[in-house]
């Protein structure tokens, strides 16, 4: 893998700081409506309807809220797949059976405590939605800068509907972007699902 272009790297470390200053700024009950929105919006897509396989993640601190939405994928009777972040941060996934299968994690994660299905097993899934701090037209995702999604988003075949959640003002007209990083195919926030053409 070559090694980012400087000026490319710095760019990221700030829109980085920028939008994760922004989002520490981000009233708790604001989250908590999102968090709703996303859930409503993304249930409602054909793609997540017919989808007998989602893979998710559980959301941390001021992150659009994950929680209500992995409670309904469940009760629509859908398999949900979540990450376990292994230590060279790629990810394995493991089934998702309710709040009380997730035990800590490294970084302040929660994951789940079941048996762990290998880091191909996101590419059994229907839906990829994934974390983000922002996405461009192009479906370019910024994401926290430890390659993970990237590596992971690799592995999906293509066609698969990926989704990047986040809120309304990080739908940027841009972002640094690195040749491995891997495009998503809409983002999900709280106003609705924008579909990107790549």
């Amino acid at each position: 893998m070559t090694a980012p272009h400087p000026c490319q790297g710095a760019a990221k470390t700030a829109v980085r700081d920028q939008l994760l200053t922004a989002r520490r700024r981000r009233p708790l009950t604001e989250v908590g409506e999102a968090a709703r929105a996303l859930a409503e919006h993304l249930l409602a897509t054909p793609e997540v309807r017919r989808a007998a396989t989602v893979a998710a993640y559980v959301s941390v601190g001021t992150e659009p809220g994950t929680t209500a939405l992995l409670d309904r994928l469940t009760e629509a009777g859908k398999h949900v797949l979540l990450p376990v972040l292994l230590p060279d941060n790629d990810l394995d996934w493991a089934r998702y059976h309710g709040p009380t299968s997730l035990a800590p994690a490294r970084r302040g994660l929660l994951e789940p405590a079941g048996p762990t299905l290998g880091v191909g097993a996101v590419a059994t899934a229907d839906v990829v939605l994934v974390p983000g701090l922002a996405a461009s037209p192009a479906g370019l995702r910024l994401g926290r800068g430890g390659g993970s999604y990237d590596r992971a988003l690799a592995r999906v075949p293509v066609g698969t509907f990926t989704c990047v959640l986040l809120y309304d003002d990080e739908l940027l007209p841009a972002v640094p972007a690195e040749p491995h990083d891997r495009p998503v195919s809409a983002a999900a926030t709280p106003g609705g699902v924008v579909r990107f053409t790549a």
